[in-house]
């Protein structure tokens, strides 16, 4: 794969407010609209550990068919796609809970609900599970988890909805309504994707306030890098071995990484071209399981920046008239 067809950054000049994300590179126009482009960086322990050829274009186009999908249940912050990796969005006020929703008693991390449940809890985010779970077993209902948004590199940290309204995070309106809109967003997530052969585990949500105050979904949608899914036909046998279904795992690189050192003291090795091949091939093929369209690079341009940098020339002239 060429290094011309890989975006490790999308710095351009011509275009005011910028702000660097851990993936994305987002710039604030004058008039109140954002532009968010999708860059390949693949990001791990804190780090960027390496680029992944067209996973930018995946998770803007596999938003891009949730969004779609969607309209009809909450209002998103889309406003038009100038070039595969690029949204323009209305910029919104990101409301400071990260709202989570999860169907199966599952996750790795210390945080997830299979953790806690196997360490013996059964209350947790406010919500009390019964007794006699197993691992990735179907919830009796979805549930939300939410978590505290951490803006500034800090930890995300588990919240109930007393929480959230005791320390003001949210109004009791807008827990509400988030509340609402994530749980209907991932039924809606959950039916498309059975049709295609796929269990929507869990997904995350970002939310934000409009100057109107309105309640908008922002960021991305029931992405691979938002979302767990597992292949359908695998749940049943691995369900009664105790075992994990087959899923989109986008964690080679993690697990690679980890076999070699520990990626939080130690240097971390280069990543070798075929592991960064095969992952590239998993988000295609995530994506086209997802949408059940196929997959189309945009192979325009001499490079991925320039040919973003063309598209969002109209861009930089408005921002010319209007004397930024």
């Amino acid at each position: 794969m060429s290094n011309a067809r890989v975006l490790s950054d999308a710095y351009i000049a011509e275009l005011p407010g910028y702000y660097k994300g851990k993936v994305r590179e987002n710039y604030d126009l004058a008039d109140g609209r954002r532009i968010i482009i999708a860059t390949d960086r693949l990001s791990a322990f804190d780090v960027i550990l390496t680029s992944i050829p067209f996973k930018g274009q995946v998770l803007t186009q596999t938003a891009r068919y949730w969004f779609e999908e969607t309209a009809d249940i909450c209002p998103n912050h889309v406003l038009a796609y100038p070039d595969p990796n690029v949204v323009v969005g209305t910029r919104l006020d990101i409301l400071p809970v990260e709202v989570v929703v999860r169907g199966y008693l599952a996750g790795t991390t210390s945080t997830s609900i299979l953790t806690k449940y196997k360490n013996g809890e059964r209350e947790m985010y406010g919500i009390r599970l019964p007794d006699g779970l197993r691992d990735n077993e179907k919830l009796p209902q979805p549930i939300i988890t939410p978590t505290s948004k951490a803006f500034d590199g800090g930890h995300d940290e588990p919240l109930s909805g007393a929480d959230i309204l005791d320390q003001c995070l949210l109004t009791r309106a807008q827990w509400d309504t988030v509340s609402a809109y994530a749980l209907a967003l991932f039924a809606r997530g959950q039916q498309r994707a059975a049709e295609r052969g796929l269990i929507l585990v869990d997904t995350k949500y970002e939310f934000g306030t409009d100057k109107d105050g309105r309640i908008v979904l922002a960021d991305e949608i029931h992405t691979p890098d938002s979302s767990r899914y597992w292949i359908a036909d695998s749940y049943g046998e691995a369900f009664s071995s105790g075992t994990r279904p087959l899923s989109f795992d986008k964690d080679f690189v993690r697990a690679w990484v980890t076999e070699r050192c520990d990626p939080y003291k130690d240097p971390i090795p280069e990543i070798p071209a075929d592991l960064i091949e095969q992952t590239s091939k998993v988000y295609i093929q995530a994506y086209e399981t997802i949408t059940g369209q196929k997959f189309a690079p945009d192979l325009s341009g001499a490079t991925v920046l320039e040919r973003i940098r063309a598209n969002l020339q109209p861009y930089f002239e408005l921002q010319s008239q209007s004397g930024n």
